[in-house]
């Protein structure tokens, strides 16, 4: 049994990620797990770091509640649309409130390397988009890609196991969606 969290990233409380994320909790259910949730559109927080690492903004009640579920959890899935080429801002907003020197990671003086305080954690990653998938990683970098897997997540110790990318989200026809819902249901359940 793991401790699964998933984060959803969309602000919309309308979007397919909702769907998805209902798909991933019921396999995760089904396999045994115990599931905590963040949700971003229904949260309370200033996603904005608003003195950077200089001075500590007070974690808000929302805050305190995410930080103890990722401290709590094993795995930790990220369902966000890729807008812009990367993560919503509300989305890395959040990253930036909660994964904060002496929380998420420790800087080391002799070092130009962090301490990774989150290791022993894996992450998924599962991302909407209206661009074709090839297109995404191949000729785009997988930038929002790279950038929660390795400048944020294994930044921190965390081990990303698995990127799923759903894509072309605009010319998607109900049986696509239907199938993208199985899929990751099943991704919930492994």
């Amino acid at each position: 049994m793991r401790k699964v969290l998933i984060i959803n990233g969309n602000p919309d409380s309308e979007s397919f990620c909702h769907a998805l994320h209902e798909s991933y909790k019921k396999g995760s259910l089904k396999g045994n797990n115990e599931v905590r949730e963040i949700t971003l559109s229904e949260m309370k927080f200033n996603s904005t770091l608003m003195h950077g690492y200089r001075k500590r903004t007070e974690f808000e009640p929302d805050l305190l509640e995410a930080w103890e579920n990722i401290k709590w959890a094993d795995h930790i899935v990220c369902i966000y649309p890729t807008w812009w080429g990367t993560l919503p801002a509300l989305m890395k907003g959040f990253f930036d409130r909660v994964f904060l020197p002496g929380l998420a990671f420790k800087y080391v003086e002799t070092s130009p390397f962090p301490e990774k305080l989150l290791k022993g954690k894996t992450s998924e990653i599962i991302s909407t988009m209206d661009t074709p998938v090839w297109y995404y990683k191949y000729i785009k970098s997988d930038v929002g890609g790279r950038l929660l897997r390795d400048n944020i997540l294994n930044f921190c110790g965390i081990v990303n196991k698995r990127t799923t990318y759903l894509a072309v989200m605009r010319d998607s026809t109900p049986e696509q969606r239907k199938g993208w819902l199985e899929r990751v249901e099943k991704l919930g359940s492994k």
